[in-house]
């Protein structure tokens, strides 16, 4: 028997031996997993430094928000007590709803107005219609919520707001009212 082997018989025999050689290679070379341990780096003087900025950043950022929001909520404590009321300073009392954007508008408008006046000639009081005493107040006078009601200082109302205003506007308004009922200096006669 002899064994006689065509070309074309070789060469698709090596093919298939060729093929399954470099699979078996491309199988092993996917199976090896190298490993690069970096060697530990100490953190530098440059690393340390940016690291030490940027923490004081952050904390001089949130001290900022903080003392803002302390300030305002310290603010809008003062505003909510009704009791001020008739003690001897004009006051300007806002009927309040929180949830209303119009009265939201307006409190902008009227703090902005303040900005005018001392502690010792105006005082801003908001009566939120949330509450029970916020609501008590409104009932007494009869007004609803987007409204300034204007006191002398003893207590008596002598003006009602009713609607948005600017601050400019207000301003003129509390002007006024201060004039008006404001506390007298005492003129030395002459």
């Amino acid at each position: 028997m002899s064994m006689a082997i065509g070309a074309g018989e070789l060469r698709s025999g090596m093919k298939k031996q060729n093929t399954k050689t470099r699979n078996a290679k491309k199988k092993q070379r996917e199976n090896i997993v190298v490993e690069t341990v970096e060697p530990a780096r100490k953190p530098d003087r440059r690393q340390f430094l940016g690291t030490v900025r940027n923490w004081s950043i952050a904390a001089a950022v949130v001290g900022v928000g903080g003392w803002f929001l302390v300030d305002d909520i310290r603010a809008t404590s003062k505003e909510l007590d009704l009791s001020q009321i008739g003690k001897g300073i004009p006051t300007v009392v806002q009927i309040h709803d929180p949830q209303c954007p119009k009265c939201q508008a307006l409190q902008r408008e009227a703090r902005k107005a303040m900005k005018a006046f001392g502690a010792d000639e105006l005082r801003y009081l908001v009566a939120n219609i949330r509450e029970e005493a916020g609501r008590g107040l409104a009932r007494a006078h009869q007004v609803g919520h987007v409204t300034l009601l204007l006191f002398d200082g003893d207590g008596k109302r002598q003006e009602i707001v009713v609607g948005q205003r600017t601050s400019k506007t207000l301003e003129h308004v509390f002007r006024r009212h201060v004039t008006n009922f404001g506390p007298k200096k005492n003129v030395a006669k002459q």
